[in-house]
């Protein structure tokens, strides 16, 4: 069984109350972020269940008025896969647990599916992105004005990762048509087990620094398979910023999402 978990928290220094942000959609209408990226979630055929888990009660009763299943997890949890892991102790049944990230509404479902698709041997895989040119210019342009927008991954030739970061990766002053950028997408497929051994340890410098919470499987020795997928023409962006609450806006008109 497949299980959907959206972590939700509404403490964040970049953007307090964050989940709560209301988006428009292309009839006007307007969600909060939790809500779409919760009706995203929705979307993906392989789901037996979505569930979102949070700490903060605001975000419990919105959540349970659109109709969500809702799992109350503890204050301490420091990043959305430890709450993951808190959700995975209460379903034995449970055989993979998805982490959609509660500020990625635009996540297709075939990115969930591709990545459920790669999990065959793996404990732990997450879909990676070509960065086009606008893409690259909006990551470059985040990190020139010293903000966090997207992170970037690099790895290896058998398809697991070597690193990720918030910087530009790999870093170059020009890069050539046989070069390439690959955005992280905030998504993760975890094996129950992998998500036990995580509660367990304690937070790397690696993860520390950098703010990226998949960077305690790679500082554990926990291989990290990276799943490319592609866009498709669609805009693939997450909301990190306030600013970015209008990117998203303009790709949901586009996409023809209410």
């Amino acid at each position: 069984m497949v299980t959907i978990v959206i972590p939700a928290r509404f403490q964040s220094q970049r953007f307090q109350g964050k989940p709560m942000a209301m988006l428009r959609g292309a009839t006007g209408l307007q969600k909060s972020l939790i809500q779409r990226s919760w009706e995203a979630g929705c979307r993906v055929p392989d789901a037996a269940q979505v569930i979102v888990a949070t700490d903060d009660v605001r975000i419990a009763e919105h959540a349970r008025a659109f109709g969500a299943e809702v799992m109350m997890t503890s204050p301490n949890a420091a990043n959305g896969t430890e709450r993951c892991a808190e959700v995975a102790a209460r379903l034995p049944k449970a055989e993979l647990i998805v982490n959609l990230q509660g500020d990625a509404p635009l996540t297709p479902p075939e990115f969930v599916s591709a990545v459920i698709a790669a999990m065959d041997g793996e404990e732990m895989a997450t879909p990676v992105l070509r960065a086009d040119a606008q893409t690259l210019r909006r990551l470059q342009a985040d990190r020139a004005q010293s903000m966090v927008g997207g992170t970037t991954a690099v790895f290896s030739s058998s398809g697991h990762a070597l690193y990720f970061s918030k910087e530009v990766l790999p870093f170059s002053d020009s890069l050539g048509p046989d070069d390439a950028v690959f955005h992280h997408v905030g998504l993760y497929a975890y094996r129950p087990e992998a998500l036990r051994r995580y509660a367990r340890w304690p937070m790397g410098p690696l993860e520390r620094l950098e703010g990226l919470e998949q960077l305690r499987f790679l500082e554990n020795n926990v291989p990290v398979r990276c799943v490319e997928v592609e866009a498709k023409g669609r805009v693939f962006w997450e909301v990190n910023n306030p600013q970015d609450i209008q990117r998203v806006e303009k790709a949901l008109a586009e996409m023809e999402i209410a």
